[in-house]
């Protein structure tokens, strides 16, 4: 099983991208755009404070009415997140994210953040951890 430190290691990229609570929605979404991602942690400093999405831009700027120029991050962002650890596996994280109905994890060390995983990550490792399983039951059967 692959812990999210091994699955950080192996991303193309552990840019951590951010942005702070009294940023604008219009920079956050900008941001997203431009680096192609659909999330951003609200940092505070160096303390996680939330997180905001292209979801949370959707529904609580477009279907509100809202002006994305004049709306702080703060106001829209989830701020009751959960998080993991570098320790805990692919397949734990993947079910907290099914459960909770989220498509983007912190992972925090020692009260700091040191990477985000997405479900796309995840589901990507453990679909590699599958398909080692059913390589080696395949030469298990055939007696390869």
């Amino acid at each position: 099983m692959n812990t999210l430190r091994t699955i950080m290691k192996n991303k193309d990229s552990t840019e951590v991208w951010s942005v702070g609570p009294q940023q604008s929605v219009l920079d956050a979404v900008t941001l997203m755009a431009r680096l192609g991602i659909g999330a951003l942690l609200v940092m505070d400093g160096e303390q996680l404070v939330g997180i905001v999405s292209e979801r949370d831009y959707a529904r609580k700027i477009i279907l509100k009415g809202r002006r994305s120029e004049t709306t702080p991050v703060s106001e829209i962002m989830t701020a009751d997140l959960q998080t993991a650890t570098p320790g805990m596996t692919a397949q734990h994280c993947l079910g907290m994210m099914t459960e909770g109905h989220f498509r983007h994890l912190p992972v925090i060390e020692d009260g700091k953040v040191v990477g985000v995983v997405s479900i796309g990550d995840l589901v990507k490792c453990v679909i590699a951890d599958q398909q080692v399983v059913i390589e080696e039951l395949e030469r298990y059967v055939t007696g390869g």
